[in-house]
């Protein structure tokens, strides 16, 4: 059954949350948002109240803590103008400070009721479609046992149930660390936002959907960043909802020995991992496939952990790939990342935006530098797995850059093994032979077609990438050392 216009859910002009609750806030509800200070409740309440002025309704923020001027100030650093909002201060009066020969009066008795009094009276007269209420705390603490604050938070979505008005209720857990489970069990939507400091780097921030009545809500934690301009939320990558039975059609690498090597070239939709010591090629070696989409018309991103673009173009321009005109004709995207400003949420969301513009090649370069960038995430691996599963049933080919520590024999490791999240493996190594160190290039492992068990040397000139021919006079080339093939004549002598 369709919903009706006046029961369609409402945007909380937070970018990403909507999504995340199933299209945004269901109308004339009241929903709790919980947060320790500082985690954005307020940026949040003004992003929704604004989303209400551009739609051209009747907002109002009450505050029980901050001032206009506060309000203002936060306001003007994300460049917003507040004149659409009626502010309205329910604060306590400042001759209380010298309220030593006053009669004593418990502050429920009094102050609780003034402050419910005066909310609704500014309701009745407002007559708003959206409101935030900044903060329960203040009411909380007022009430003398929770019994009575209960009762009036009930009396409170009586009130609104009866007023057209979706209500924002904001709560910082000052009154209750363990966060404010009375309201919790009587709001219809529960959001809790949550930072943690981590030992360097930015602060990370997540939020998570604890309860939306009648709406299917992506669960989890995700990503959020406060930012001028407000909240944006990074939703939690789920490769589930865009699965999809796809033909895979091979795409050149550009070279036609490594094309060769490969069985035909790379599938489109699959994963590749391109590991092996310090300055064996690989980074040149992904780069050449990112070139060669675009030289078929094709959208290409490159994400730079390690390397700036600057030095990427720089040693593109001395093998001869166009990776500089690609740039300027807006088939290639290069973003550098900072490791240390990263959260998961915020890499896969640039991800899928870079997904939606229509590129079809994504180079990660390298695992290594995104591994450091989120140091604390226990399920790295798992994450990883969602987001080559998205990009593969979304078709598009990912190029992995993993480098290994050590430079020859077999004792070479990687921090992370993804090899088996991964559906090809190339492996570049070193070699030595008579007195040169030079390059071999072998596949060991391809999901989509048959491949070469061979090994072949591989280079990096002034022309370009060179996939050479076969190492078969030799064995032990993947240990560093290898040493000749003693040949037989017909006879087996």
């Amino acid at each position: 059954m369709e919903e009706t216009a006046d029961a369609q859910p409402r945007s909380t002009g937070v970018p990403g949350l909507d999504g995340i609750l199933g299209g945004g806030l269901m109308p004339h509800r009241i929903y709790l948002i919980e947060g320790e200070p500082g985690a954005g409740k307020t940026t949040t309440g003004l992003q929704f109240l604004l989303e209400g002025v551009r739609r051209g309704e009747n907002v109002v923020y009450i505050t029980l803590a901050e001032t206009r001027e506060e309000l203002a100030a936060v306001a003007a650093s994300h460049g917003w103008d507040l004149s659409g909002i009626h502010v309205h201060e329910v604060l306590p009066d400042e001759d209380l400070l010298g309220a030593n020969d006053r009669p004593l009066f418990h502050a429920s008795e009094v102050e609780m009721a003034d402050t419910l009094r005066t909310i609704l009276q500014v309701v009745e007269d407002r007559k708003p479609s959206r409101l935030v209420l900044d903060s329960l705390s203040e009411l909380q603490l007022l009430a003398d046992n929770p019994l009575r604050y209960r009762r009036q938070v009930l009396a409170l979505k009586q009130f609104f149930s009866h007023r057209h008005c979706t209500v924002l209720l904001l709560d910082d857990r000052t009154a209750s660390a363990a966060g404010d489970l009375q309201v919790r069990s009587i709001a219809h939507g529960v959001i809790q936002l949550d930072h943690t400091v981590k030992d360097y780097g930015s602060e990370r921030r997540r939020l998570r959907i604890v309860k939306h009545r009648g709406r299917d809500v992506v669960g989890g934690m995700h990503d959020y960043n406060l930012v001028r301009g407000g909240m944006v939320v990074h939703p939690r990558l789920v490769a589930a909802d865009s699965r999809a039975l796809q033909r895979r059609a091979q795409a050149s690498s550009g070279l036609p020995a490594l094309d060769l090597l490969l069985g035909g070239g790379l599938e489109e939709g699959s994963s590749t991992l391109i590991v092996g010591p310090p300055g064996s090629g690989k980074s040149s070696l992904a780069a050449q496939v990112a070139a060669a989409a675009t030289a078929r018309g094709e959208r290409a991103a490159m994400f730079l952990f390690e390397e700036t673009a600057s030095s990427v173009l720089h040693r593109a321009d001395g093998i001869q790939q166009p990776l500089r005109e690609a740039l300027a004709s807006g088939l290639l995207t290069m973003q550098q990342v900072d490791p240390a400003e990263l959260s998961p949420g915020q890499f896969s969301a640039t991800v899928a935006a870079a997904v939606a513009a229509g590129v079809k090649v994504v180079v990660i370069d390298s695992l290594n530098g995104y591994m450091n960038a989120v140091p604390d995430e226990r399920f790295l691996t798992m994450y990883l797995h969602e987001l080559l599963t998205y990009l593969g049933q979304h078709q598009v080919m990912t190029l992995l850059v993993a480098v290994q520590q050590g430079m020859l024999g077999g004792n070479m490791t990687s921090a992370l093994d993804a090899s088996y999240v991964a559906d090809n493996v190339l492996m570049l190594r070193y070699f030595e032979h008579e007195g040169q160190v030079r390059q071999a290039i072998s596949v060991f492992k391809k999901r989509g077609s048959g491949h070469e068990r061979t090994i072949r040397e591989f280079s990096l000139t002034a022309e370009g990438l060179q996939v050479g021919g076969i190492l078969s006079g030799y064995r032990g080339v993947l240990t560093g050392v290898p040493v000749p093939v003693e040949r037989r004549d017909a006879s087996g002598a």
